[in-house]
């Protein structure tokens, strides 16, 4: 049992339920989804209550929490909506260049972009380069007053709905050492999003494309130094991938209490299935792995919060969490047989959501290619 390290903590979180009580109901997930509809109101209100800015300092409008109280933030959200909890997880994402590497300038505009009203986007993958981030194609060319932008990002969340957007583009070579980032305004000319992608789940969080054309940006939007964009996203990414890590855990979380709910009702051969072994050691085992991932996440997250490297252990808690997702809401629709393969139930629509979880903020090969390079060093 986790016990909040503050009696702010634990009003929190107290907080988180009771909106998501009232908010984050399966009657309106199951709505919003089957309709592709972003719950955009709903966010609102989550960052009206102060959930978009939680690990961010009071000084820049923030809540001042630990990381961990965050990821605990995260992990309810998911329990009751994943397209929210990663909402979220985005948003505090594509606030970080700012927060952390932004001049003086760029700072001030912090507790707008986190004050509960403004949502953000992420931009860094492309039609042409998702894992293979170096190689980035979208130019930020240097005029009299700014930069000017072109090119295509691609799987952007919450294009079409963002109120800003952290970009980062190419402003020389090729190679990592060329690519800086930038933080644009939605309104910004020649910021087009795209239509969303057609997902196999997630359907109210869709991505789409944002084509950059002749986007005009101040110079006093630049993030960091030119030439220092990679070095920023991929230690944002570090980050990110706790977030995704905790959505995975509130999601298998979910699925594994659905299953047990249903195998405890279910009766076959004058039994409950719940006490049958085969049912039996697949919900153990999911419980098991569903405890290992927290444990691999909250200690990712205590060491970060300690100011100590967590790289590696954030690729551990992102890669074992989001296939431990997988797995488990593989068997819960097993579980449920049948009926697991209905729309009536929500385990199906965790089973593809999940799937997800292993793609975005580098895949779960990426994350098996960084723990393994550590190894080798």
């Amino acid at each position: 049992m986790w016990i909040p390290p503050s009696d702010e903590a634990r009003d929190l979180l107290g907080l988180v339920e009771e909106i998501a009580e009232g908010e984050l109901t399966p009657e309106t997930a199951a709505a919003h989804e089957a309709r592709g509809e972003f719950p955009r109101e709903i966010v609102r209100t989550l960052g009206r209550a102060g959930l978009l800015g939680l690990p961010y300092p009071a000084a820049l409008g923030g809540a001042d929490q630990p990381y961990e109280v965050y990821l605990r933030v995260l992990e309810r959200l998911a329990y009751r909506w994943l397209t929210v909890a990663e909402a979220v997880s985005v948003h505090t994402l594509s606030a970080y260049p700012a927060a952390v590497f932004g001049d003086d300038t760029v700072q001030k505009l912090v507790p707008d972009l986190i004050g509960g009203e403004r949502l953000g986007a992420y931009c860094l993958s492309e039609p042409a380069g998702g894992s293979d981030a170096a190689a980035l194609a979208t130019r930020a060319d240097r005029d009299d007053s700014g930069y000017v932008l072109n090119g295509t990002k691609a799987w952007i969340t919450h294009a079409g709905s963002a109120d800003f957007y952290t970009v980062f583009a190419r402003t020389g070579g090729p190679g990592r050492d060329g690519i800086s980032c930038l933080l644009l305004d939605a309104t910004t000319p020649g910021l087009t999003p795209q239509p969303r992608e057609r997902l196999m789940g997630l359907h109210a969080g869709a991505p789409a494309q944002v084509v950059l054309e002749d986007a005009h940006v101040p110079a006093d939007r630049l993030i960091g130094a030119e030439g220092q964009g990679f070095h920023i996203a991929m230690s944002a990414l570090d980050a990110g991938r706790l977030g995704i890590a905790a959505c995975a855990v509130g999601l298998a979380q979910a699925a594994l209490d659905y299953a047990v709910a249903y195998a405890r009702e279910r009766t076959q051969f004058g039994s409950r299935i719940v006490d049958f072994q085969g049912i039996g050691f697949m919900l153990a085992d999911a419980a098991t792995g569903i405890a290992a991932s927290r444990a691999l996440l909250y200690s990712a997250a205590r060491l970060r919060d300690a100011g100590l490297p967590f790289r590696i252990e954030a690729a551990q808690a992102k890669l074992f969490a989001t296939d431990t997702a997988m797995r488990v809401t593989t068997d819960a629709v097993q579980v449920l047989g049948g009926a697991g393969y209905v729309t009536d139930h929500p385990v199906e629509r965790w089973f593809r959501e999940a799937k997800l979880l292993q793609i975005v903020e580098g895949t779960n090969q990426i994350q098996r290619l960084v723990i393994a390079r550590s190894l080798a060093k």
